[in-house]
């Protein structure tokens, strides 16, 4: 398929749009389910099914406090070619977008009770990432995050299974596999320290479930610690927005412990690859990572560098139940998707400052 043959090169930004479109038959509709935080994954992945559908619409959960979906953009942003034009920002009502031909047209809708939305705009791919994503949230009131994630994602599979929909999940690396001796493979036993982990891991077997029992291709993606442009530096944000935001601001950041723990630290356009190229593939588990740990001090430094903001972090005690060690074995994916990250956490990193600064 040409769709995904512009995945694996990793050129899905610099893509001819008729050709595009002809890797999804005509009159398909491509479906992506949004969280309530600011969509900054969401945003980097809705700009490729805008390109290769007839109508790509979004929508998230319910949630009293603005969402802003989409970051306004123009036609130099790296990730956003200059043929999909400036993207609308609207954060007035925090659920169901619809964008036809690059445009809002409406809100509506809950991913707990989606099957209006799945009535009226009958997609053929669902790209699944709304989530109750807090933690705190999933310790404190594990029932709210279990009715968002695991009620949530049953609802839409049995919206895209009354369609023939695939829907593609994206799941957790570091909140289901704990504590890392080295890069994990899929095989790796599952062992949450959080509710929140427990929830992405009952919605990967769901997926699973529901390809054994109706023959479906859904298929789920095991993220490592997403970063990159749209990620804004507050709330539940990841530590590179947090970082950067400090800095770009003229505040100082935090380490917690020594800044010895380890995370897996991928960027979202290669994860926007991911989510494109397990459209073409009939279901299965995988592992979005680079296979490299960075520590929390070597982060730091290489902000710095990518910054160019000379600013020492300031030290605390380290956060009860933190995980050490968190990495993926990302060999599956590549052997299986064709999936391979191409930005080093160099030029990742140097990409996201330039949004921030901009």
């Amino acid at each position: 398929m040409a769709i995904a043959q512009a995945a694996r090169a990793g050129t899905f930004d610099r893509a001819d749009p008729r050709a595009a479109r002809r890797a999804i038959r005509a009159g398909a509709y491509a479906a992506q389910t949004a969280g309530i935080a600011p969509g900054y994954v969401q945003g980097n992945v809705c700009i490729l099914p805008r390109d290769y559908a007839d109508e790509f619409f979004v929508y998230c959960q319910r949630n009293p406090k603005p969402c802003p979906l989409l970051a306004a953009s123009d036609p130099g942003d790296p990730l956003l070619p200059a043929l999909a034009g400036d993207l609308d920002i609207r954060t007035d009502v925090p659920s169901y977008r619809v964008f036809r031909d690059g445009e809002y047209v409406e809100d509506v809708a809950d991913i707990r009770d989606p099957d209006a939305v799945f009535d009226a705009v009958r997609p053929e791919a669902v790209l699944h990432l709304a989530a109750q994503a807090d933690v705190r949230v999933s310790v404190e009131q594990p029932h709210v995050d279990a009715e968002v994630n695991v009620l949530g994602t049953v609802r839409i599979l049995e919206g895209a299974r009354r369609h023939g929909a695939q829907v593609v999940f994206a799941s957790s690396g570091g909140a289901g596999y704990g504590e890392c001796d080295g890069p994990a493979p899929e095989s790796a036993p599952l062992r949450p320290l959080a509710p929140y982990g427990t929830s992405k891991v009952c919605g990967e077997e769901y997926l699973a479930t529901w390809n054994r029992l109706y023959g479906s291709r859904h298929v789920s993606l095991r993220l490592g610690n997403v970063y990159g442009p749209r990620q804004m530096p507050h709330g539940e944000a990841g530590v590179v927005a947090i970082f950067m935001g400090l800095l770009h601001e003229g505040g100082t950041p935090t380490i917690f412990g020594d800044g010895s723990q380890t995370r897996d630290y991928v960027f979202v356009g290669d994860v926007a690859r991911a989510f494109l190229l397990a459209l073409e593939h009939d279901g299965g588990v995988f592992n979005i990572g680079t296979g490299v740990e960075t520590s929390v001090v070597e982060l730091f430094d290489a902000i710095v560098a990518a910054s160019g903001v000379d600013r020492e972090a300031t030290f605390a005690p380290a956060r009860l139940g933190e995980l050490q060690r968190s990495v993926l074995d990302p060999s599956l994916a590549a052997s299986e998707l064709g999936w391979r990250p191409t930005h080093s956490l160099a030029d990742g990193l140097a990409s996201t400052w330039e949004w921030i600064t901009r």
